[in-house]
């Protein structure tokens, strides 16, 4: 199989099913977005390969999860409305983040003043996953056909997941997070 189709060398693309649309769509545009998010997570994945922490293995074990089921959220996107969702987000992968989130949460100190995105490039590659997956979501908001309502929960929710992912990394490889209002060491 071919890497390249030139399909698309008009500005346009096919949903699943074969539909085609500009490239600019909503459908595109979060779908896209989810892929950019899930890219995200890979790079902020890539900078643990050699870090340890105790929970490392049970960690990115997660986030293989959340990588396959993000990869479901967009196919989903990518179905136009009415046709048959070969995969589908349930309320269990809703309930799985929020089960994961209570637990990492729990090991980290409880916030009093916003946080700056940042610290170990892991880290902060999450935070940056999660600004992502905001824009997927407002993005999906955007679709004038009918969205799977929990899709719009699973990317709230995978937000949520990822800003304390990316505390909780910073956490287990002594980074110290940087309050709103703290004054830089010059």
């Amino acid at each position: 199989m071919k890497i390249y189709t030139k399909t698309g060398d008009k500005g346009t693309t096919s949903l699943v099913y074969g539909s085609r649309v500009s490239k600019s769509d909503p459908r595109v545009e979060a779908y896209g977005t989810c892929d950019e998010a899930n890219s995200m997570i890979g790079l902020g994945m890539s900078y643990l390969k050699n870090e340890y922490f105790e929970q490392k293995d049970s960690f990115l074990e997660e986030f293989h999860k959340i990588q396959t089921a993000l990869f479901h959220v967009g196919a989903e996107l990518a179905t136009p409305s009415g046709k048959e969702v070969k995969w589908k987000v349930d309320e269990k992968d809703v309930k799985d983040l929020e089960e994961v989130i209570d637990s990492w949460d729990r090991e980290l100190t409880g916030l009093k003043n916003f946080i700056l995105p940042g610290g170990h490039p892991a880290g902060a590659a999450l935070h940056n996953a999660r600004t992502i997956v905001r824009r997927a979501e407002r993005e999906a908001v955007s679709i004038e056909d009918e969205v799977n309502p929990l899709v719009l929960a699973y990317l709230n929710r995978l937000s949520d997941f990822l800003f304390v992912a990316a505390r909780y990394t910073n956490h287990h490889l002594g980074e110290t997070e940087k309050n709103l209002h703290e004054q830089s060491e010059k």
